[in-house]
């Protein structure tokens, strides 16, 4: 076979040439040991936690050593791309800050790499598949869609492996005259890669997370170039990265068994391996048994679930962050107040197996998060998440924003700050009680009869002055308290209940039922000094006449 004819009946309009594309492309003028990474998602319209994780590690990876992240766009496979997937996943990423040095945005390319869509980078491919032909390491394949069934079913038949390769490869060694034939006939054909490796021999290799690997050389013959001229994401990956200068390849170990074809292509393309990074997935516990995240089975999959549900940017990045590095709790105890970037991330402290998912934790850590946040920060991050997802409630917090900020600033700061919001959602039933609005009716304890408890609310009235500090204020309860013949001495109630028909601890539930509606709220003497006498007064009278 003369496969430089081969190549230029199969390329005739491609003149340039790999040194060409090599020069427009060079080593990029980077520290010493600088990662070069990419987050290469396909816009498929759905961008789950896997994104997020792989992006972290990412990003953590080449900006900590001084390096590069880009976004490169894999929309090689036409039939999955949903309209507008692309905006949706920049947009998803750059809200969790996943900081992109170049590659594709939504009004363009930025860098000197690109194209970074990988439909626009065509003639780049064609130019390497060329190469490939001329050098007699990938041919032409004209087999349609019924000859691939058939000899898929008699490989089943067999008891085979499935695939294109040995004698099932009818197009490999097919002369340059048969190519020619099917080419005037105007038959379609995809550019198929010709596998030198045995399913026989085995090889070691490194991976950053998993270590070690055995692997088993790959016998097929993969196809590089589909009908329409458009690659497959193996070729293209392999082009891409190279030509991007790509150091440290971070996806998702489903990607494992193709890695040996990957390792073949580079080799055959002449390219340096880049260094792999495999990560293991998410998981869930499903009764007593672990499973991987689903988007099917589970709504905390999807990214748009945590921004709905108002979780912190910050919450979410601290809590992966524990996922991923075994070492990071015991460096938040150390460092509580240091900015999250400031720790070093390796990729050698991820779980090879990959990580459990725990939404009880995550809640746990965005309590924490929160908690010591200033109220202005809450207000601000609330606010813009009300707008999108409770327009009514952020006109309410937009209306009065010190009062707003007052609210929130109940118990914050401090060494033990209160721990009420693990989400935005939270935000509105926490704060409901100081707007009139969102105020609920009290719902008293039936042990204590409606005069009794308005007899309480009655006497408190009588006594209160909103000038009183909050020592006086509490005297005041605990008077009222022995009035009505319940008790101040708690030790006393406990060591004999049935001697007192109540306690200090009762009277003040019924004061705060009236007042907020809850049994559970901020410190009460603070509440009635933000919502004021006349308004705390009201609620109380309404209450009082609600009780009839």
């Amino acid at each position: 076979m003369d496969y430089q004819a081969l190549a230029a009946l199969l390329f005739p309009d491609v003149t340039e040439t790999p040194e060409e594309i090599e020069a427009r492309f060079p080593q990029r003028n980077l520290p010493e040991g600088a990662v070069v990474t990419r987050m290469a998602p396909s816009p498929t319209g759905f961008v789950h936690l896997g994104n997020l994780v792989q992006g972290m590690i990412s990003e953590r990876m080449a900006h900590q050593s001084g390096g590069v992240l880009f976004l490169r766009v894999e929309d090689t496979d036409a039939k999955r791309e949903v309209p507008g997937a692309v905006e949706v996943l920049i947009d998803s990423l750059k809200f969790y800050h996943i900081q992109f040095d170049e590659g594709a945005t939504i009004d363009g390319d930025k860098g000197a790499y690109g194209p970074y869509r990988q439909r626009q980078r065509a003639a780049i491919y064609h130019v390497f598949a060329k190469k490939l032909v001329s050098e007699g390491k990938a041919y032409p394949c004209f087999c349609t869609e019924e000859e691939l069934s058939a000899i898929r079913e008699k490989q089943e038949a067999n008891k085979e492996t499935t695939g294109y390769y040995g004698t099932y490869a009818i197009w490999r060694d097919r002369s340059l005259a048969d190519i020619q034939a099917q080419l005037t006939a105007g038959n379609p054909w995809v550019l198929r890669f010709r596998s030198e490796g045995s399913i026989e021999n085995q090889f070691k290799f490194d991976d950053l997370v998993k270590g070690k690997l055995t692997i088993t050389e790959n016998n097929v013959d993969h196809v590089l170039l589909k009908s329409d001229g458009i690659p497959t994401y193996h070729f293209a990956h392999a082009v891409d990265d190279h030509l991007m200068r790509t150091t440290h390849v971070v996806r998702g170990d489903e990607w494992l068994p193709s890695l040996p074809f990957h390792i073949q292509l580079f080799q055959a393309l002449g390219f340096k391996l880049p260094k792999y990074v495999h990560i293991g997935p998410l998981m869930k516990m499903d009764g007593n048994s672990k499973r991987k995240l689903s988007k099917r089975k589970d709504p905390e999959l999807a990214l748009t679930y945590y921004k709905a549900e108002g979780f912190p940017i910050a919450s979410m990045r601290e809590y992966l962050m524990t996922v991923l590095n075994s070492n990071f709790e015991d460096w938040r105890r150390a460092n509580p107040d240091a900015d999250i970037d400031s720790f070093k991330f390796s990729p050698k402290k991820l779980n090879p197996a990959g990580s459990l998912f725990d939404y009880a934790k995550l809640v746990d850590v965005s309590k924490n998060v929160i908690s010591r946040m200033d109220a202005d920060t809450v207000y601000g991050l609330l606010v813009a998440w009300a707008k999108e997802f409770d327009p009514d409630f952020a006109a309410k917090l937009e209306a009065d924003p010190e009062y707003a900020k007052k609210i929130l600033a109940i118990g914050r700061g401090g060494k033990k700050p209160r721990k009420d919001l693990a989400v935005w959602k939270d935000a509105k039933p926490y704060m409901g009680l100081f707007y009139d609005e969102y105020l609920e009716d009290a719902v008293f304890d039936e042990k204590f009869s409606k005069d009794l408890v308005a007899n309480v609310l009655n006497r408190f009235l009588d006594s209160y002055d909103p000038a009183d500090d909050s020592g006086v204020w509490f005297d005041k309860v605990k008077a009222i308290t022995e009035a009505v013949g319940f008790t101040t001495d708690m030790k006393a109630y406990k060591a004999n209940p049935t001697a007192y028909p109540g306690t200090v601890a009762d009277v003040s539930t019924m004061i705060r039922l009236a007042v907020t509606g809850k049994t559970n709220s901020p410190d009460l003497y603070t509440v009635m000094q933000l919502l004021g006498a006349e308004r705390t007064e009201q609620r109380i009278r309404s209450t009082i006449a609600r009780l009839g």
